[in-house]
């Protein structure tokens, strides 16, 4: 049987804190992440190249403390730390069906991960390592999907997935809209125009700046990952990109 070459051979997968709550309302359902490191497996095992990103959602969100009359910069760091508790699991959840895991912060925190450093990174790539990046950019003010846009670019990724609970992107929200359309492609441009809730402006434009795609789909439509990514399923969530 001959080897299917994949349709992305570097890929950066980009998860919301709040898609690893499951059916919780807080934290991190264990079937949740051990079904993405699952499907993680499957592209390594495929011979892709896999970096990811989490949010901290599901743990604590800055911007809504600061609202409340917290130090913005002070909530943003509480954020990164919830991203870090993430990644951790997500490593675990990882290294027990088999793979090696690095977690990298960009957050100097050395008793429990690496520091983040670009080569290294990308050297535990080439060796088949999944990578997760964790804290962010580091800097208060600037979103995990920020983030998620920044190391993409770093690392060289072929396309920024991003993983969300809606199967694309949409020209209203469908949960209050139920004549939103949705978009199979649209150009960073149209979104940024549209203020369509793909990622904030910030990652949008680093994103069209570097001509890094973006596909945006449900994660949890399990199978769909290994099909965008191997496959090259176009049919699939939506595509963002330059032109």
């Amino acid at each position: 049987m001959m080897a299917v070459t994949p349709a992305y051979k570097r890929v950066l997968l980009k998860l919301s804190g709040e898609a690893l709550m499951g059916s919780f309302s807080y934290g991190i359902d264990p079937e949740v992440i051990q079904r993405v490191a699952g499907e993680i497996k499957e592209l390594i095992d495929a011979g892709v190249e896999v970096a990811v990103v989490i949010g901290g959602g599901n743990i604590f969100r800055g911007a809504g403390l600061a609202e409340g009359g917290m130090d913005r910069v002070t909530g943003d760091h509480m954020g990164m730390l919830a991203t870090v508790i993430n990644s951790l699991a997500m490593q675990d959840a990882i290294e027990q069906i088999g793979l090696n895991c690095r977690v990298m912060s960009a957050l100097k925190i050395h008793d429990v991960c690496e520091d983040y450093i670009r080569r290294r990174a990308m050297r535990h790539l080439e060796k088949g390592r999944v990578v997760v990046f964790a804290a962010g950019t580091g800097n208060p003010f600037f979103t995990t999907d920020s983030a998620g846009s920044l190391r993409a670019v770093e690392i060289c990724a072929d396309v920024l997935i991003k993983a969300t609970k809606v199967d694309g992107v949409y020209d209203s929200d469908p949960a209050k809209n139920p004549d939103a359309v949705k978009y199979e492609r649209v150009t960073y441009d149209e979104a940024l125009q549209a203020k369509l809730a793909v990622m904030d402006a910030t990652a949008l434009v680093m994103c069209r700046d570097y001509n890094m795609p973006l596909k945006v789909f449900d994660m949890g439509s399990q199978g769909d990952l290994m099909k965008i990514v191997v496959q090259g399923d176009e049919s699939i969530g939506t595509t963002v990109t330059r032109d």
